[in-house]
């Protein structure tokens, strides 16, 4: 069983959601059903990926930053998806942290790499904009020897 863990973007322009839906889609495929996706769900491309690991009939395996990050930082908009794919995931890990901040992004970003063969990193190539984000990951999993897959498809792009 291959484990695949997912970083990416979390805004996503509207048009772009599809075009990295396909791409993963694709990425995923070769893997089957013997593939595990380790995600944070976080909108975007997280739950982008975990909703495409299901649909393959892959295990799904949800880390959550902190004890509050349901509470503190899923949307209104974004918690229908979040707790669905919660009670899909076939195992779900709560880190201890309290507050779901830069040192609780942090710690969930080790737990993915810990449990990754290759980081799926839907990425633009921006530089780090701050610890924890998706390119600081990725620096992570490459420091560690960790294989990245970099997705980013052509016409993608981001809000703002």
């Amino acid at each position: 069983m291959t484990a695949l863990a997912v970083t990416g973007h979390m805004d996503l322009t509207e048009e772009s959601v599809p075009l990295v839906r396909a791409a993963l889609r694709d990425l995923l495929a070769p893997y089957g059903p013997g593939l595990t996706g380790v995600s944070c769900v976080a909108v975007g491309a997280d739950t982008i990926f975990a909703e495409e690991v299901t649909a393959a009939g892959g295990r799904l395996v949800v880390v959550i930053p902190s004890l509050d990050y349901r509470e503190a930082k899923v949307k209104p908009d974004h918690a229908p998806v979040f707790d669905l794919l919660v009670s899909a995931a076939a195992e779900v890990v709560t880190l201890a942290h309290p507050t779901a901040n830069r040192a609780a992004y942090e710690a969930a970003n080790a737990e993915l790499l810990r449990r990754a063969d290759r980081l799926v990193a839907v990425w633009d190539g921006s530089p780090p904009a701050g610890r924890g984000g998706t390119a600081d990951t990725v620096a992570g999993a490459r420091a560690a020897g960790v294989p990245v897959d970099v997705v980013w498809p052509e016409s993608a792009a981001r809000r703002g």
